[in-house]
């Protein structure tokens, strides 16, 4: 087992068990859903990450001698309910979006099903890290659709947390970025990593041609140059005049980016360099590698944008109970009220229906028996298809969804679900989602 992630929470996650068993609730068979009101942003679609993260965290999830002691001396929780925490395991159901799935307002992203006490305990976990994880994979998609099929790499590490900084990464590759600068997220989930020098390496040598030729000693005249340091042009001159015309590429982080672009790469060509690539770096985000997508620009690194994504660092998810049995042991709906915080109460199904065209035109939630409550047949009248996953059955992780495995299958979903979407679904504007929301 690995460090336990059972404190990663708020402690009215842990009060709530404490007066619920007390006043003998605590073991009522529950529902509870993990959605968002609305996209924040006003963005098209979100995009699920973290899943995989949040499945290993709740395996994790023990409450050893070290936490129980903490507890103890704080005064948390009474003896019963530190009694009960020792022998915590979820052993629950879980469903879910696919890791990588796209969705909408009232997207039941994650439903947990078990007893109140067990089921309440993961609320904290799961918000902080499917918020924080899905609003990076949903800025880096709109990246990766705003360029063209040109490469992106994130490189975001030094703007965020450490930890978060894996994790950033982590989504953004699931979204389509192509590599990494951050070493722990390629050791831990096989992502590309990437990177060469910066501008200090130039400025530790007497002058930049030495330090140009310093770097292609260590690493072929297929390394790529960062030219910006000085003069630009200067630099690419000296670049080609150091590794010749096999130079692999230059690397821009400055100035009036389509302008220099252009410039660059004409006197490239114009010295024969005519393969070396050209990528761009200097607080890009969505709108300026749009911008740029059309530029002679071959690859982009993305550094702050994309860790905090791009001005939206979390995705307003919440964490509501739906369903409760009731004493005659009945499924019994509950809700939240509160104005501009209602929920839909009830045990949700969920399929995304398809037009004639055979892109996506709606997301259906049907209010019933559950994931599994809805049957394949005619009545929808339209092609569609289910969107829920087992996540975990009687507390059992399904391993496909975690590590390397994880992330190579959430990549792929991503790139489906994707490519379902109608074209308007990749404007940048601000607007309603792509897809309305029907309950049935």
């Amino acid at each position: 087992m690995n460090a336990s992630t059972a404190l990663l929470t708020d402690r009215y996650e842990l009060t709530m068990v404490d007066a619920a068993l007390k006043a003998g609730t605590a073991n009522r068979d529950s529902v509870f859903e993990l959605f968002a009101r609305r996209l924040s942003g006003a963005r098209k679609y979100g995009v699920v990450a973290g899943m995989g993260r949040l499945l290993e965290a709740i395996q994790d999830f023990r409450f050893t001698e070290t936490e129980l002691s903490w507890l103890r001396e704080e005064n948390v929780v009474g003896a019963e309910t530190l009694d009960w925490l020792a022998d915590y395991r979820f052993r629950g159901n879980l469903w879910g979006y696919p890791e990588g799935e796209v969705f909408f307002p009232g997207s039941p992203i994650l439903i947990v099903e078990g007893t109140f006490a067990e089921a309440v305990l993961l609320e904290t976990l799961a918000l902080s890290i499917l918020n924080a994880d899905s609003a990076v994979a949903t800025a880096a998609s709109r990246m990766v659709t705003s360029s063209k099929g040109k490469p992106l790499a994130e490189m975001g590490s030094r703007r965020t947390g450490e930890i978060q900084a894996v994790a950033a990464a982590r989504a953004a590759y699931i979204a389509g970025f192509g590599a990494t600068s951050n070493l722990e997220a390629g050791r831990r989930y096989g992502i590309p990593t990437m990177g060469t020098a910066a501008h200090s390496f130039t400025l530790l040598h007497d002058s930049e041609r030495e330090a140009f030729q310093a770097q292609i000693d260590a690493h072929g005249a297929g390394t790529t140059l960062l030219i910006d340091t000085y003069d630009i042009e200067e630099g690419v001159r000296t670049a080609v005049e150091v590794a010749g015309t096999g130079l692999g590429a230059v690397r821009i982080d400055s100035g009036d980016l389509p302008v220099v672009v252009a410039e660059v790469r004409a006197q490239l060509d114009e010295l024969g360099a005519t393969q070396t690539k050209i990528t761009v770096t200097n607080d890009l985000d969505e709108f300026t590698v749009a911008a740029l997508a059309s530029s002679p620009v071959d690859s982009f690194g993305v550094g702050t944008s994309v860790v905090v994504g791009s001005g939206t660092p979390t995705m307003g998810m919440v964490y509501k109970l739906v369903a409760r049995r009731g004493d005659d042991g009945d499924w019994v709906s509950v809700a939240k009220k509160s104005a501009d915080k209602a929920s839909v109460g009830g045990r949700k199904s969920v399929k995304r229906r398809f037009g004639k065209n055979g892109r996506a035109d709606a997301e259906l939630i049907f209010l019933g028996d559950g994931p599994a409550g809805v049957e394949e047949g005619a009545e929808l009248g339209e092609s569609a298809r289910e969107v829920l996953v087992p996540l975990a059955t009687d507390g059992v992780i399904d391993e496909r969804y975690l590590g390397r495995a994880g992330v190579a299958l959430a990549r792929e979903r991503h790139a489906a679900s994707i490519r379902e979407l109608p074209a308007k679904a990749m404007s940048l504007t601000r607007g309603d989602p792509v897809l309305p929301t029907q309950y049935r």
